[in-house]
């Protein structure tokens, strides 16, 4: 471990050595169940037979080929049933090795499709504060949430930041659901005539929230409101499904759910579900025409683009969700957690929401409920979580920064599809006791 630049320079991580399931396996014989999915990544488990196999049959065939010079069996056929699968639209896939390259090809078309439309003053993204897009500076700049943005804010391309849709922290009490919907999504209108509508090509958000506020879900009416201002003012609509998508949220592409079309989507972690790197940025049929009747290429790309391995490992991940009816079991068992978590945390004195869809969840973390007022960060109470957490033998994915990218906190949820209703109990059980520690020790 001495040469490894590993996250955090002054802890050094246990040892996976195996996984069985939901549970990973460190070099001390140690088990974990993996609550999150590492970063709700691994939706069939860590020991899948058949995508193992997968793997396996295509390493003995031809591992990788520049997409340059070749295209490759397993890049066809998992872009024919990605697109198969897609919303009403969506015919091309573009095929990357991970989330931020996924959506880093997004903002990249959403550009060129207008320069090839002959509107080059169109180069604007619109984003939503406390959102995450991606690590590499262009998914950074597209991001929302300040603490990841801060240290390198000099190096990221302007743009701008409406408010989400955070019901449990923005809605007013004299406010319905639909009200409040409404009113964040006449942000993007405000901010669309404050820009000057000739330039804002692309407005680009979770259908969920993930990593920075804590599976989010919008309120219902929120997304069909975007959808006609983009529509108004000809810009497209991104939907970064890279974290909420492949069956996490309880339907296979989150934006489903809200009866919406997007221009553009970004997936990546459950398609490959952490067996291969591997992320597709999929679009409308009308951004492909328009690029092959104009300029004529895509002026993108990345050496492991369409790698035939990691391919054939997300075209057998796809097949299991869609063969073993697995997105049918995801609502069925995230019900079942959401009511253990509700039962064991709905009436914690420092719980004030739990939220979520399907097999993605969370819990916010505060001082007072009442109020809502968060704990104050100086205490890390994330941390003590994750630290907590694993010494009992669980995996989840605290977070800090919920409301602001300062201050909140809260517990991320995404197991794989495959947990059984015990497993559920051990889940909530070794998180409350987590959660109980860790509250304690700054008490």
């Amino acid at each position: 471990m001495a040469s490894v630049f590993g996250r955090h320079c002054r802890t050094t991580p246990a040892t996976v050595v195996a996984g069985e399931g939901v549970y990973l396996i460190d070099c001390d014989g140690r088990r974990y169940l993996d609550g999150s999915g590492g970063a709700a990544v691994s939706c069939l488990g860590h020991s899948d037979r058949d995508v193992r196999r997968a793997i396996h049959e295509q390493l003995d065939r031809i591992a990788f080929a520049h997409t340059s010079f070749f295209t490759s069996e397993p890049a066809e056929e998992l872009a024919d049933l990605l697109a198969e699968q897609a919303p009403a639209g969506i015919t091309k896939v573009y095929l990357v090795s991970g989330g931020s390259e996924a959506v880093e090809a997004a903002i990249k078309l959403a550009r060129q499709y207008f320069l090839d439309r002959g509107e080059p003053k169109r180069h604007h993204v619109i984003a939503r504060r406390q959102s995450y897009h991606g690590s590499s500076l262009g998914a950074l700049a597209a991001g929302g949430n300040s603490w990841r943005r801060k240290p390198f804010a000099p190096l990221l391309v302007g743009t701008s930041h409406i408010s989400p849709c955070f019901a449990y922290r923005g809605r007013a009490q004299t406010e319905s659901l639909d009200q409040y919907g409404q009113r964040v999504a006449c942000e993007l209108e405000a901010e669309i005539e404050r820009i000057g509508p000739e330039r804002v090509m692309a407005f680009i958000a979770e259908p969920v929230v993930g990593a920075t506020a804590g599976a989010v879900p919008p309120v219902r009416g929120y997304f069909k409101k975007i959808r006609g201002i983009c529509d108004k003012f000809g810009i497209l609509l991104i939907a970064d499904e890279v974290m909420c998508g492949m069956g996490r949220t309880g339907s296979l592409f989150a934006l489903e759910q809200e009866s919406v079309r997007p221009d553009i989507v970004t997936v990546a972690k459950g398609l490959g579900a952490g067996y291969q790197p591997i992320g597709a940025m999929l679009c409308q049929q009308e951004l492909f025409d328009t690029i092959a009747s104009n300029s004529g290429s895509f002026r993108h790309g990345h050496t492991y683009m369409g790698h035939p391995l990691a391919a054939a490992a997300a075209t057998a991940v796809l097949k299991a969700i869609l063969d073993r009816d697995l997105v049918t079991r995801v609502l069925c068992q995230g019900e079942k957690l959401q009511n253990a978590l509700n039962s064991r945390f709905g009436n914690h004195p420092h719980v004030g929401d739990i939220r979520g869809r399907g097999l993605f969840r969370a819990i916010e973390l505060v001082e007072d409920l009442e109020t809502k007022r968060p704990f104050d960060p100086v205490h890390g109470l994330a941390a003590r979580i994750k630290k907590s957490a694993l010494e009992a033998g669980l995996v989840c994915y605290p977070g800090s920064g919920t409301i602001d990218g300062v201050r909140g906190d809260h517990v991320l949820l995404a197991p794989p599809f495959i947990i059984a209703d015990s497993q559920i109990d051990e889940l909530v059980s070794k998180l409350a006791v987590a959660v109980g520690n860790a509250v304690d020790s700054i008490a």
